[in-house]
């Protein structure tokens, strides 16, 4: 069962709430980062991405941009840009993108959880990745954005979300995104103790977005009960920053595929060789989007068509198997055009369906790639499916929208 906690935020003045919030340090580079971040002192680039405050020559991961994140944590603190909260709090967040919104509670997530499996993934991570974010926490003994997850559906806990959201919001704005964010808190025992109590009988959580955070994170909380001889389990080190949706608000959008070359094939030889396991219908020039589950979207030589994979193509029952980007990996990418490393191989790039179609057709029709492949997107059911089954969904298979803003609220790890 989920063990949760409230916890003593740190944040913003809501007045400066909107110079403070970031995009995730992870869905931009640090050259982006300097140019959102210039004139703004008090933007939280300068802590999640510090290296913004060197000269383009300083790497990223120097232990100066380490020491400089420290620097500028306590110095948004002494300057009253970032305030801690008085008593523990549980927080919900909001965020509204083409007007629709999904509503999650802030909480403080326990180590064990994620170690035992209570909170489940369904991606492998990079120790690389895992490694830079684990010193960004120990350095600032803090998390200082929080990571995705969902949880199913809960009667009680969908009854609290309603009833403080029906209260007017702490925070209530529109980022440059043209997303909107909305943030309460969660002040009173007799609703903090049941949020506890509710979270309790659900049975797992799952990561939905930043699967290295939650890996860095829990692992710097391991850490640190290790190094401490008079280790409890209740310090708040033990816990991690998270917001937690019902499953039933997430919306995961298409992420898709766009291949430099065709393999040696022309253009009709690679319709040859698809139409030996899959339906296709030529839709013409206008942008044609995936239907339904197991139909594909196929952009080459100025043209989109359908794909459909004939019967017997696939296992309905392998919850990897069925899944459409293993469909489309095995029978096109990997038999066709010799791709059989998503992660390393260079021939291949992954478009996050927030661009939209045209963004595929842009990159075709430029001669920068060859040919385009739209899928599906992947089911929040098909997702905790396979997660509660032990397995690992292939590369760049899920795509979230909106992603969190960071700064809202950070967590202490004391």
């Amino acid at each position: 069962m989920a063990k949760v906690k409230p916890f003593r935020g740190v944040r913003p003045p809501r007045e400066l709430v909107t110079e403070v919030a970031s995009r995730p340090y992870d869905v931009l580079n640090s050259a982006e980062a300097r140019a959102e971040a210039e004139g703004n002192e008090k933007s939280l680039y300068h802590i999640i991405k510090p290296e913004i405050d060197f000269g383009p020559e300083v790497d990223e991961h120097d232990p100066c941009v380490y020491d400089k994140a420290v620097a500028n944590f306590n110095a948004f603190q002494q300057n009253g840009w970032l305030k801690q909260d008085a008593s523990d709090h549980y927080y919900v967040y909001a965020q509204t993108m083409n007007g629709r919104t999904q509503y999650g509670f802030v909480i403080a997530a326990n180590v064990d959880d994620y170690m035992s499996g209570v909170i489940k993934k369904h991606e492998l991570t990079r120790r690389d990745k895992e490694e830079d974010r684990m010193k960004h926490v120990r350095c600032n003994n803090a998390n200082i954005e929080p990571v995705f997850f969902a949880f199913p559906d809960n009667e009680g806990l969908q009854e609290i979300l309603d009833r403080v959201t029906a209260t007017p919001a702490e925070y209530d704005f529109v980022a440059p995104d043209g997303f909107g964010h909305h943030f309460w808190l969660i002040s009173d025992k007799e609703t903090i103790d049941r949020v506890t109590e509710l979270f309790d009988a659900i049975p797992a959580l799952y990561i939905a977005d930043g699967h290295h955070r939650t890996a860095a994170a829990a692992l710097v909380g391991a850490e640190k009960a290790r190094q401490n001889p008079d280790h409890r389990g209740d310090e708040e080190y033990n816990y991690f920053l998270a917001v937690a949706f019902p499953a039933s608000h997430l919306n995961i959008i298409d992420y898709n595929r766009v291949v430099r070359d065709l393999n040696g094939l022309s253009p009709q030889q690679l319709l040859s060789k698809i139409a030996e396991n899959f339906t296709i219908t030529d839709m013409g020039a206008d942008e044609y989007r995936p239907a339904a589950l197991h139909n594909f979207s196929l952009y080459l030589d100025g043209r989109w068509y359908s794909l459909t994979p004939l019967e017997g193509r696939y296992d309905d029952t392998d919850p990897i198997g069925s899944l459409d980007v293993t469909i489309s990996s095995d029978l096109i990418l990997r038999d066709i055009l010799g791709i059989t490393d998503l992660r390393s191989d260079k021939r291949i790039d992954f478009v996050g369906g927030i661009r939209g179609l045209g963004e595929l057709k842009q990159r075709v029709d430029s001669g920068e790639m060859a040919v385009a492949l739209a899928l599906y997107p992947v089911s929040m059911q098909q997702l905790m499916r396979i997660a509660d089954t032990g397995n690992i969904m292939p590369p760049k298979t899920t795509w979230f929208e909106p992603k969190l803003r960071s700064g809202l609220v950070i967590h202490k790890l004391d």
